[in-house]
């Protein structure tokens, strides 16, 4: 396995995963925002965010899993519940409950910032389509630098076999920050990632013939849905499915409604969860909660025609990683609830809502390190992965 190095001063940031240069306020002209967006569906109700945020109560148990001290940035299981996991620095392992076992013939991965080889999903219908997912950077295609790419592969005999590029962002950019890269698959099978605005912020999120700042669907072979938003639309991406986003590092299906959902870092606050429909437009970078890191300005709006309101926003940032929803009574007032891993504040939230709406929140796990990765097992129990140190199980008491 090859890997190509590189630095970035966005590495070696720790509070959150990157910063945005400080630049000029956004024009506030909606001209260039495409208008294909589903009225019907769309949210303009701006959330309450006057809700308490509770101390660890304490009142679960959790176990350690496996260690690692690289980052773990994605995991899924397979059919026969092996674990699946990677590390952003371009591993793959295979955990049998005993043992890692790496699996070779990984693609070349560019690692620069925030970039590096991400996330894994597994295709939910295994035994008839035998494939596994990655996302990761990757410096093929035009320009210098690196972008986002999604390939599918076979996992045969620990090794990667007849990999193949479904979708490449572009263009490449040396820029180390907002690659975005989560999975989730809907009840239909179709496939969903995203892709973060890779710090150009003032042109990629709110143009649909530019990657960047989105939401993309996609079937598992790589081919594009027919009724896509944009498949009609001249010069569109016609993988793309939302836009408006920042760089969404949480990705989940809802496992009653199917609704697909996102949360995505901000700038200094203004992180948000967002419920994901068809053609629209979540704003980015036109409205926000957030500011620039340096406290100066890029936009003095929170609403606009034609821009979904978000769920939920945090302030402050709390930098989420990894998005999922618990389905499961046994964990009692628990269930229902959305689980965020905090990179910043260094635990697993758990967002209790009532029809969606935010009502309470609590840390769990505080203090554990830079949650990562959140995801429910095939035992339909949380597991969380945590940056230099491994993957947890948490159970109710």
């Amino acid at each position: 396995m090859k890997l190509l190095y590189y630095f970035s001063i966005c590495s070696i940031l720790l509070s959150v995963a990157c910063k945005d240069s400080p630049k000029k306020e956004i024009a506030q002209s909606s001209d260039n925002i495409n208008k294909n967006v589903t009225v019907a569906d769309s949210n303009n109700e701006v959330p309450d965010t006057d809700v308490p945020l509770i101390d660890d109560q304490k009142d679960y148990k959790i176990k350690q899993v496996l260690e690692n001290d690289g980052i773990i940035w994605g995991m899924d299981w397979l059919p026969n519940n092996e674990l699946l996991y990677t590390t952003k620095q371009g591993q793959v392992f295979r955990f049998d409950g005993k043992k890692n076992y790496e699996i070779k013939n990984i693609p070349e991965v560019y690692i620069r910032g925030q970039g590096g080889l991400m996330d894994i999903t597994v295709h939910p219908n295994y035994k008839e389509q035998p494939f596994i997912y990655l996302s990761y950077a990757s410096t093929s295609g035009q320009g210098s630098g690196g972008n986002t790419t999604i390939a599918r592969a076979k996992l045969i005999n620990d090794e990667l076999t007849d990999l193949n590029v479904l979708y490449k962002a572009v263009p490449n950019t040396k820029a180390g920050q907002h690659f975005g890269s989560r999975f989730t698959w809907d009840k239909e099978g179709h496939l969903y990632f995203s892709v973060g605005d890779r710090g150009n912020r003032d042109e990629n999120p709110q143009d649909i013939t530019r990657d960047g700042g989105k939401i993309y669907r996609i079937m598992d072979d790589g081919s594009i849905p027919k009724d896509n938003p944009f498949v009609n639309e001249s010069g569109a991406k016609t993988a793309i499915y939302s836009y408006g986003h920042r760089n969404p590092q949480g990705l989940t299906t809802h496992p009653i409604s199917g609704k697909v959902m996102d949360h995505e870092h901000g700038p200094r606050g203004g992180d948000e969860i967002n419920t994901i429909v068809k053609g629209l437009n979540y704003g980015w970078p036109v409205i926000s909660y957030g500011i620039n890191y340096d406290g100066s300005t890029f936009t003095n709006l929170t609403q606009k025609e034609g821009m979904q309101q978000p769920n939920w926003y945090w302030k402050p940032s709390i930098a989420p990683s990894g998005f999922a929803i618990i389905n499961n009574e046994d964990y009692g007032d628990w269930n229902g609830g959305y689980l965020a891993g905090s990179l910043k504040f260094q635990y697993l939230e758990l967002l209790y809502n009532v029809d969606g709406k935010v009502t309470k929140r609590e840390k769990i796990a505080d203090g554990i390190g830079r949650v990562r990765d959140v995801s429910i097992g095939p035992d339909n129990y949380i597991y969380i992965s945590v940056e230099s140190k491994g993957i947890y199980r948490i159970t109710p008491n």
